[in-house]
């Protein structure tokens, strides 16, 4: 934005200059000559909008009131006074979850602040607290106090969205606030690299505009329903290149309430205990699925009996049982594991398939609250 003001600046110095030594010439060597009468333009009447351009108006209008920037601050401690004051730490977007002051965010926006405040639409500012967050889904939940405060965005649903319908986001990319960028669905389902070896699955790839600050903003469908949450592009230079990534609202609905409840999210697990950097090393040598190291104390991978790996005399793993299927899933990694459990919910039961001494087995185990 500031390069754009200054290049305005630069364009109107010019044009002045250009003007003033003009007229400066001719005022000196000759009379300027008369100027031509003024011809008249017809007057073009102005274009009707669209029954599409109508549609994107009111949906922004109805829906621009519950999204809201926010921004973060930091206590930094200069090193040579060791006095300690307040910086700003980032920005991004949000949008209101219900009628009790909660804030939908990514986890990237609010991680590393102290503070955080929370700007809306009609201008106010509210300090906010923080309510919970969830790294792994990259989602935050704020809460900020107040009277007469917008209502939530309508819920829609991530099952059933089709490559090629149309989507909306709003957000504030580089602090242009309240910015609205349509688009389509690009791709579904897409998987981006995570912290800890753990992957990002499902996300909803969409060519519309999505830059920095945009992060936390809703994906809305063309009925004005959420159905993501904005999150992440691919882009070499940083600004949008058309490829952008939301969260499904699939997932927002089972993490968002129990942020809200209880500061965290709590997977479900059948208890089994697995690791993600010795997961990957014993898949990279071709062994498909998830390596048991142990069971949870009381767990359902305990009363199933499930058998972990060992160490023979030189170190080297040996298996046990390899879990290689969830219900009608396959499980080919510890990704894989994870992104099934997540589909399912604390106290179902589900058919769990492992391989013991090369031969298939299954066990019906109930799901409970993780760590």
């Amino acid at each position: 934005m500031r390069g754009f003001l200054v290049g305005v600046a630069v364009c109107a110095i010019s044009v002045g200059v250009g003007v003033y030594g003009g007229y400066r010439l001719t005022s000196e060597f000759e009379a300027a000559a008369p100027a031509p009468s003024p011809v008249a333009q017809p007057t073009v009447a102005p274009t009707a909008l669209t029954g599409r351009e109508q549609s994107t108006i009111s949906l922004f209008r109805a829906s621009r009131e519950a999204v809201v920037s926010i921004s973060t601050s930091g206590r930094v401690v200069d090193p040579f006074t060791r006095r300690t004051s307040e910086q700003p730490v980032g920005s991004g977007s949000g949008f209101v979850w219900d009628d009790e002051g909660h804030i939908v965010t990514n986890n990237h926006v609010v991680e590393g602040g102290t503070s955080a405040t929370v700007t809306l639409a009609d201008g106010r500012s509210f300090d906010a607290r923080l309510v919970g967050r969830d790294a792994a889904h990259d989602l935050a939940v704020l809460k900020i106090e107040g009277r007469d405060l917008p209502g939530a965005l309508p819920i829609g649903q991530s099952q059933g969205l089709e490559v090629g319908q149309e989507v909306l986001a709003i957000g504030n990319p580089f602090g242009l606030d309240w910015t609205l960028t349509t688009g389509i669905v690009s791709a579904l389902d897409r998987e981006l690299p995570g912290q800890d070896g753990i992957s990002s699955r499902g996300l909803i790839q969409t060519d519309a505009a999505i830059n920095p600050g945009n992060s936390g903003g809703p994906l809305l469908d063309s009925e004005g329903r959420l159905i993501g949450v904005n999150t992440a592009i691919f882009s070499p230079s940083g600004a949008s290149a058309g490829i952008g990534f939301a969260i499904p609202v699939g997932s927002v609905r089972r993490v968002v309430p129990q942020l809200i409840q209880q500061g965290h999210y709590t997977p479900p697990s059948i208890g089994v205990i697995a690791d993600a950097r010795i997961n990957a090393a014993v898949n990279r040598q071709g062994l498909s699925g998830v390596l048991v190291l142990g069971a949870e104390p009381g767990s359902a991978a305990e009363a199933a009996g499930l058998q972990p790996a060992t160490l023979d005399r030189q170190g080297r793993i040996v298996p046990g049982d390899v879990l290689i299927g969830i219900g009608d899933s396959d499980i080919t990694s510890l990704d894989d594991y994870l992104v099934e459990l997540d589909r399912l919910q604390v106290g179902e039961s589900v058919e769990v398939r492992f391989r013991r001494d090369r031969r298939e087995r299954t066990e019906v185990m109930q799901l409970t609250a993780g760590i």
